[in-house]
C-alpha cells in the first residue's frame, strides 16, 4: 500500500520513552516516570501539549527588515515546570467540563422545550414551515452556495433526525408519517439547531423566549444561546476549555442587565474569556433549577485550581474571571 502523501510535515513517530525524554530534555521535570508514561499513553503527548504551552518559554524577537519586535514560542520549558503542572491543569480543566456539560445539558432541555412550546401553539409542524419564520433570519444566505439559513437548518435536522437510534422516532414515522410534530421533534434536535431554530424565529416569540430567562434584550439573549453552543461543542469533543480564546463572542443586555453584567461592561476582551460564559450559564441555571446547588459546585471548583511548581504561577485569572467574583458564585440560593 501506498502511503505516501505530500506533506512538509517531518517529525518522526516517537515511542512514549522518547516523547518523555524528549520534554526532559526540554528543561521539564518530569518527577515520576512511571506515573508520566501511563499519562501519556492514556491521553497522549499532543492533548497533554495545550496544558504544558503555557509554560513554554518566549523571547522577543527583532525583525531584521522592519524593525518590529514580535513574541517567539521556544521548546524550552520556564525553570521548575514539572509535568504535574501540566496534568493538574489538564485534570481541572476536565472536571470544569463534566461540571459544565451538567448545567449545559438543563438548559439545553429547557430551551427546546420553550421553542417547541412557543411554535407548537399556532403550528404543529412550525420547524418544517419556513412561513413561521420571520423573513429576513430565514432567508439570509451564508457560503458560497448561497444555502439560507432556512434550508441550512432543515439539513441539520434532517441528517439528526436520519441518525437518531431512539425507538419514539422509528414509532412515529410507522404510525403517523414522514413529520415528526415540534414537540417531539425537538428530542432530536442538539444545542446547535436549538440556537439556529432560535435565531429565526419571529421577533414576539424570541422576545417572549428571552423574558422567559429573565433578559430583555433579545438580540443579546440570542447570542447567549449562540456562545453556548459553541461552548457546548467544546465540551462535547473535550476540547481545552479553562483559558482558551472563544471565538463566540456574546452580547451585554443593552436594557435591564442582570447585576454581573457591570463586571464585564466596557471591557470587550473579557468577552471572549470562558469565565464570561460561565455567568450565562450560571444565570440560566438558576432560572432553569431554582436553587441548584450548581454555582457552588463550580465555585469551588474554581477556588481549587491546582498549584504548580513552576517559576510562572497561572491562576484562574487567565479565564478572564472579574474581582469579587465569589461573592455571587458562592451566595446561598435559598435567600
Amino acid at each position: 500500500m501506498n502511503t505516501t502523501v505530500n506533506s512538509r510535515y517531518d517529525r518522526p513517530w516517537k515511542s512514549f520513552e522518547e516523547q518523555l525524554e524528549l520534554l526532559r530534555s526540554r528543561g521539564m521535570r518530569i518527577g515520576d516516570d512511571a506515573s508520566a508514561l501511563t499519562w501519556l499513553r492514556r491521553v497522549g503527548y499532543y492533548r497533554l501539549s495545550a496544558y504544558w504551552y503555557p509554560f513554554r518559554v518566549f523571547k522577543h524577537v527583532q525583525d531584521a527588515k522592519t524593525g518590529s519586535i514580535r513574541t517567539q514560542r521556544t521548546d524550552e520549558f520556564v525553570q521548575d515546570t514539572s509535568f504535574s503542572d501540566a496534568v493538574g491543569l489538564y485534570v481541572f480543566d476536565r472536571r470544569l467540563r463534566v461540571l459544565l456539560s451538567d448545567a449545559l445539558e438543563r438548559i439545553e432541555v429547557s430551551l427546546r422545550v420553550e421553542l417547541a412550546y412557543r411554535l407548537g401553539k399556532s403550528d404543529t409542524f412550525a420547524h418544517l414551515h419556513a412561513e413561521a419564520f420571520h423573513p429576513t433570519f430565514r432567508d439570509r444566505r451564508f457560503g458560497g452556495d448561497g444555502e439560507t439559513a432556512f434550508d441550512a437548518w432543515q439539513r441539520r435536522y434532517g441528517g439528526l433526525v436520519a441518525r437518531s437510534k431512539e425507538d419514539f422516532v422509528k414509532h412515529y414515522h410507522e404510525r403517523h408519517g414522514p413529520d415528526l410534530p415540534i414537540w417531539v421533534a425537538i428530542e432530536v434536535w442538539d444545542f446547535g439547531a436549538v440556537s439556529q431554530l432560535l435565531a429565526m424565529t419571529r421577533v414576539p416569540d424570541q422576545q417572549a423566549i428571552a423574558q422567559r430567562f429573565g433578559i430583555t434584550d433579545w438580540k443579546a439573549f440570542s447570542s447567549w444561546v449562540r456562545a453556548l453552543s459553541y461552548l457546548r461543542n467544546l465540551v462535547a469533543h473535550h476540547s481545552r476549555v479553562w483559558n482558551r480564546n472563544m471565538v463566540s463572542e456574546p452580547k451585554i443586555p443593552s436594557t435591564h442587565p442582570p447585576d454581573w453584567c457591570a463586571d464585564f461592561a466596557g471591557q470587550k476582551y473579557l468577552l471572549s474569556k470562558p469565565f464570561v460564559y460561565l455567568e450565562i450559564v450560571r444565570h440560566l441555571v438558576e432560572v432553569v433549577c431554582p436553587g441548584s446547588q450548581w454555582p457552588q459546585r463550580m465555585a469551588a471548583h474554581l477556588a481549587a485550581f491546582p498549584a504548580q511548581t513552576s517559576q510562572r504561577k497561572l491562576t484562574v485569572a487567565a479565564m478572564g474571571v472579574p474581582n469579587g467574583w465569589e461573592r455571587r458564585w458562592l451566595a446561598d440560593p435559598g435567600k
